[in-house]
């Protein structure tokens, strides 16, 4: 259990690490383990290159490990990380679960595979033998149009007959598909990414996001992701509010739909430094759980990340 005390110490730690003298070394981390569920890992100078980012991207086109994160992250408390396939090379599944072996930071991998085809079967039994292998991504749009088809749906429940996880991704009409993914596999576990990317504009919410996430959250296996938030406030060439206090309302929404055993925490790094530094990403987020309490805290953080995931206990302290 976490004490008072060692939260607060925690907190104080990583308040200190989003305002001016920032040194991670000597910045105090939180006795509770933090798991960032979205990251993304790529290497420009392969012989094959990478299919993302592209070259003309000089915030993003870069070697990008687990190693240079958890360089920074881990002073920070973070103990380990989900990835999040951007690829759409089948092969850098390999790639990520090759990375993942070799370092225990990785706990887990969403992948990137090509849903609704006649290799999907074999891919599917080829990398779920792999326990870091915990599921898929798919955007919004390709859900759309594959939920009328069959080759597409029994795709889907491959992966639930596997025990594997549906991460999507794309705007506030991506609620309404997870409603119905929901409805026709009822024990699959489906995490929606970035909050669904609607725009954060302080007190004002969004309506028809609202009663979206309203109707996702009514099935239990259903989770929202806490991601991009730095992102979605700097929309429209804004400059990112540094308060905590301007993202409340918008988490204050989540909270009372998902209550606090189905949120987890991902960044989007690196992805996210386009808008703000990881300690402001993650000041954000602790400020708030931390009205919630040690608790709700320490679900939001690693608890539910593993129920939603299920990935396997390999990280290292």
């Amino acid at each position: 259990m976490t004490t008072r005390r060692e939260f607060l110490v925690g907190s104080l730690g990583l308040a200190a690490a989003a305002s001016g003298g920032f040194s991670t070394a000597a910045a105090a981390a939180p006795s509770y383990p933090i798991v960032d569920t979205h990251t993304h890992f790529y290497d420009p100078t392969r012989p094959q290159g990478v299919p993302w980012p592209g070259k003309d991207d000089k915030s993003l086109y870069r070697q990008v490990l687990p190693e240079h994160f958890a360089k920074f992250a881990r002073p920070l408390g973070v103990t380990g990380t989900v990835i999040v396939e951007a690829s759409p090379w089948v092969e850098d599944n390999q790639w990520l679960l090759d990375l993942a072996a070799k370092d225990p930071f990785v706990l887990g991998l969403v992948g990137n595979l090509p849903v609704g085809t006649p290799e999907f079967a074999g891919l599917v039994k080829r990398f779920a033998a792999n326990p870091v292998f915990r599921g898929i991504r798919v955007n919004s749009s390709p859900l759309k149009a594959g939920l009328a088809t069959k080759e597409y749906m029994d795709d889907i429940k491959r992966l639930a007959d596997a025990d594997l996880e549906l991460d999507i991704n794309g705007g506030p009409e991506l609620l309404p598909l997870v409603d119905q993914v929901a409805k026709k596999l009822p024990g699959m576990r489906i995490i929606i990414n970035h909050l669904a990317n609607v725009r954060i504009d302080g007190p004002i919410l969004n309506q028809e996001w609202l009663d979206g996430m309203k109707a996702a959250a009514l099935h239990p296996k259903v989770f929202l992701k806490v991601s991009a938030l730095v992102e979605s406030a700097a929309r429209d060439n804004r400059k990112v509010p540094q308060d905590s206090e301007y993202y409340a309302p918008i988490l204050e929404s989540v909270w009372k739909i998902f209550g606090e055993d189905r949120l987890i925490y991902g960044s989007n790094w690196p992805v996210s430094d386009r808008a703000g530094d990881y300690p402001l990403v993650l000041k954000i987020v602790t400020d708030f759980f931390q009205s919630k309490g040690a608790t709700a805290t320490a679900k939001f953080f690693a608890r539910n990340a593993k129920a939603a995931y299920q990935y396997p206990d390999r990280a290292k302290s």
